[in-house]
């Protein structure tokens, strides 16, 4: 499927929980809040990927990216 324009969102792995607990999950709720928000507006997901950024520097963070297209 062609599609006319796109959007890139992120959401990160909060900082808190990987500074104290050395790792944290990925916020599930602000990603499903995200989402319904831009699937309201006609967008769609046409591709996601998970990548892990250091953080301060002993620490990995997870971001996750989302391209939504329309």
């Amino acid at each position: 499927m062609a599609y006319k324009e796109y959007r890139v969102i992120s959401v990160v792995e909060g900082g808190l929980g990987t500074i104290f607990l050395g790792a944290s999950g990925l916020p599930i709720k602000k990603m499903e809040a995200s989402l319904n928000r831009e699937a309201a507006g006609g967008w769609s997901v046409v591709f996601q990927v998970i990548e892990q950024k250091r953080f301060l520097l002993f620490w990995k963070r997870e971001t996750i990216i989302i391209t939504l297209g329309r």
